[in-house]
């Protein structure tokens, strides 16, 4: 890959952007190569837990690469461009969709995409100069993209989320903290051990457990009631305590 980096120890993966001179900002290689990386980790049992992080880079990820990409969704057809528009929002559901937990380590600015990939993260850990904008808003364009209607709500609440998705205002770490958007706050230097310590903690879990808890998770977020929500719990809980009971780990 040249846009992405990715290594992993143990279970553990890292998976580090990699566009530092465009402030990681997306072009159609960067859609390519998470696309086929997601796809890879659908069913890949060899990785527990994702550690995502903006590298070298002065920000975590500046949002679409308005100097190539977006020129070139606007000259497509609209046929073509609806797809990549589609292409480029699925993203968000494939990071949803895989078993493994994805921890975000967010440095600077997370404006667009950027703030997508840390909304559609499990875990976020923050630095201190951390923050965050739905910037579509800011370029002419709606407010609510690429997921962002569907989870800032849920995870700041709908109140506040309006006040983002309608200004392109920039939220900052410590009201991100305040609402709740994120797990943790720590300096730069100490956002990769803080996610391996969560991480480490996670791979001593019974990792059916693991893998089961994010699809709850997701799949109550838009659950119709709350016996629907203990039917899915009551049914994880007995598979995976008879998968156990017929198969310890080891």
């Amino acid at each position: 890959m040249n846009t992405l980096t990715y290594q992993q120890t143990g279970r553990i993966g890292y998976l580090t952007l990699n566009r530092p001179d465009k402030y990681n900002a997306f072009d159609l290689e960067m859609v390519d190569e998470l696309e086929a990386f997601l796809q890879a980790r659908r069913y890949d049992n060899e990785t527990g837990v994702i550690i995502l992080d903006g590298g070298a880079s002065r920000g975590f990820c500046a949002g679409l690469d308005v100097e190539t990409y977006a020129p070139a969704i606007m000259a497509m057809s609209p046929v073509d461009a609806y797809n990549a528009q589609a292409r480029m929002s699925r993203l968000f559901l494939a990071m949803r969709r895989i078993p493994q937990p994805i921890i975000s380590c967010v440095h600077g600015a997370a404006a667009g995409i950027g703030f997508s990939l840390a909304m559609a993260s499990d875990i976020r850990i923050l630095a201190d100069n951390a923050r965050f904008s739905a910037a579509y808003i800011n370029i002419g364009l709606g407010g609510a993209d690429m997921s962002s209607s569907y989870f800032l709500p849920r995870l700041i609440g709908a109140g506040r989320a309006y006040e983002y998705l309608l200004t392109g205002n920039w939220m900052d770490a410590d009201t991100a903290m305040a609402l709740g958007f994120a797990s943790r706050k720590v300096e730069r230097n100490a956002m990769i051990e803080t996610a391996e310590g969560l991480a480490k903690t996670m791979m001593e879990k019974n990792s059916m457990g693991i893998r089961m808890t994010k699809e709850a998770i997701n799949a109550n977020l838009d659950v119709g009631g709350l016996e629907a929500a203990l039917q899915m719990e009551d049914r994880n809980q007995m598979m995976i305590a008879y998968t156990y009971r017929m198969t310890p780990p080891s």
